[in-house]
C-alpha cells in the first residue's frame, strides 16, 4: 500500500528540504547516461529526483508509483519546474512496460516498503536494456540509530517534525530495511551481469548497483 492523502503530503513537504541530495544523486546518474537515454524511477514519490534527472539533458524520464497522491504531487511539481516527466500509476512488481525499455533505472528510499521485493527486482531486470544499469539506494537495517539522529538533526525541519521523522526511522523504516547480505541473497537467482553493494555516501544506507 502506498502513502496517500495527508501522509503523502506531509512526506512531500519534508523531503522538499532535501533537494540538494536529489541534485547530487541526479548528477552522478546522468554522468554515465548517453544523451537520448530512457530513464525510469521506481517509486519516485513527489518526483524530486526524476525532475532533477530531466533537467539539462536530452533524456526521456518516466516515474512509476503505487500512490495516486504521489503521482498527482509529482506531476504538479514537474509542471511548476517546467520539465517533462511521464509519471504513471503502477506496481513495481508488475511494471506496465515492455522488456528492454530503459537504459537506467533508479529506486531511492522505497525498496524496503515493497511487498514483493524479489518480483520487483526481476521486473527491474526485465525492463532494463542489455548493458543498462539499475540502482537501488535505501536504508540498511544495521544502520546505527545515532547515524539516523545525526542525519535528521541536519535537516531544516522544526522540532515536532524532527521528532516524527526520527520515530518513523526507528520504529518503522529500520525494521523494514535489509542488510547487504540479505539483499545479495534476493539477487542470487536474477542474472544481472554485475552487482556491487556498498554503503551510501551519507552513511545511512546502501547502494546496490546492478548491470544487465
Amino acid at each position: 500500500m502506498g502513502m496517500e492523502g495527508p501522509i503523502a503530503r506531509w512526506y512531500e513537504k519534508n523531503m522538499r528540504r532535501d533537494i540538494a541530495e536529489y541534485c547530487k544523486l541526479a548528477e552522478r546518474l546522468k554522468a554515465g547516461l548517453p544523451q537520448g537515454g530512457d530513464v525510469l524511477e521506481v517509486a519516485p514519490g513527489p518526483g524530486f529526483l526524476a525532475i532533477e534527472l530531466a533537467k539539462g539533458g536530452n533524456f526521456r524520464v518516466t516515474g512509476l508509483d503505487i500512490s495516486r497522491t504521489f503521482i498527482e504531487l509529482a506531476r504538479q511539481n514537474a509542471s511548476e519546474t517546467g520539465v517533462r516527466v511521464d509519471f504513471r500509476h503502477g506496481n513495481a512488481s508488475a511494471m506496465p512496460f515492455a522488456e528492454n525499455s530503459f537504459d537506467l533505472l533508479v529506486c531511492r528510499a522505497a525498496f524496503k516498503n515493497f511487498s514483493e521485493p524479489v518480483k520487483a527486482l526481476r521486473e527491474m531486470y526485465r525492463v532494463l536494456r542489455s548493458g543498462g544499469t539499475a540502482l537501488v539506494a535505501d536504508l540498511r537495517r544495521d544502520t546505527p540509530v545515532s547515524a539516523v539522529h545525526n542525519y535528521v538533526d541536519g535537516l531544516d525541519v522544526g522540532a515536532i517534525n524532527r521528532w516524527m521523522i526520527k520515530a518513523t526511522f526507528r520504529f518503522m523504516l529500520l525494521k523494514r530495511a535489509y542488510t547487504k547480505h540479505e539483499f545479495g541473497q534476493m539477487l542470487a537467482g536474477i542474472p544481472f551481469r554485475k552487482v556491487e553493494i556498498h554503503e551510501s555516501p551519507e552513511g545511512l544506507g546502501m547502494e546496490v548497483w546492478m548491470t544487465k
